[in-house]
């Protein structure tokens, strides 16, 4: 993705897919129910395109619109919904009987990927045995919606916050633009630190490094190098937002004297005498929006 005057990056987000695979394979692997797939609610139609243990290819890229079948149902209440007994469940229809049989599956747990009040995607747990699925399983996928719900969350900020960025423009920037800016690189740093992909944090340091260089408007190679750690990049990034030391300890979720730590160790990096140098010799060496 190309923007006419300022060259960002393209959007950072994985595939979904491959979180929604990980969750599978890890509730898969903490439970000794047999089958567990799912898929990502793309407009309002469930697609399946995950699968552990199934036995078939009938169920991959079956199109689910909401309301029909127990997973259409799942994306329409936005909750768990389960049944012991598939084929003469009253609850659900039947649209899918043929796929679900071919797999030998009777009784069937859809918990649904909810990020903002929408269901982004829905988890399945099947055996091959009549009766409800097992509390262990349930907990397990129940656990892994969340997780899922919450890397998404993630995910979907970022992509907030690059667009955002991507209004940036060489030349001359307003006062509030390089204030949200800042605030930006702020947000970022911390979602790098939430993220649960290694990739995508190294993706988000990357981005972080690069916006602090463009407000920055330095390269910082007249003055020597400063290696500051993440933690001490974090505290700086607030402190630039007009944050207390009390205000920057909420913000990292971490104690107030370990703020004043890694503000003391990023001043001794920087030969600065105060807060407020501290951030200015950060900027200037291109480490700091």
């Amino acid at each position: 993705m190309t923007h006419p005057v300022t060259q960002v990056p393209a959007l950072l987000r994985p595939r979904d897919s491959d979180a929604l695979r990980a969750e599978l394979r890890r509730a898969a692997g903490a439970s000794t129910t047999p089958v567990f797939f799912g898929g990502e609610v793309h407009g309002q139609a469930l697609v399946l395109s995950e699968f552990v243990g199934t036995w078939t290819s009938g169920l991959r890229g079956l199109v689910i619109p909401p309301r029909s079948g127990l997973g259409g149902r799942v994306v329409d209440q936005k909750r768990p919904v389960s049944v012991a007994d598939y084929k003469r469940a009253s609850s659900i229809t039947h649209d899918y009987d043929g796929p679900v049989g071919g797999e030998g599956i009777t009784s069937v747990l859809g918990v649904p990927v909810v990020v903002g009040g929408v269901a982004r995607a829905v988890l399945y747990a099947a055996d091959r045995g009549v009766g409800p699925i097992g509390g262990r399983t349930v907990d397990c996928l129940v656990q892994s919606s969340r997780r899922l719900a919450n890397e998404i969350a993630i995910r979907d900020e970022v992509d907030r916050r690059t667009r955002m960025w991507s209004t940036l423009q060489t030349g001359q920037v307003d006062a509030v633009l390089t204030e949200e800016l800042r605030d930006i690189h702020a947000d970022l740093r911390g979602l790098t630190r939430a993220a649960g992909d290694p990739e995508l944090q190294r993706q988000l340091r990357a981005l972080t490094d690069r916006l602090a260089r463009t407000l920055s408007g330095e390269s910082g190679q007249d003055e020597t190098p400063v290696a500051l750690s993440p933690r001490e990049l974090d505290v700086l990034s607030h402190i630039a937002l007009g944050c207390t030391n009390h205000e920057v300890a909420q913000r990292l979720s971490v104690g107030p004297e370990s703020v004043k730590s890694y503000l003391r160790s990023a001043m001794r990096k920087l030969d600065a005498h105060s807060r407020h140098e501290a951030v200015v010799k950060a900027r200037r060496s291109g480490l700091l929006a």
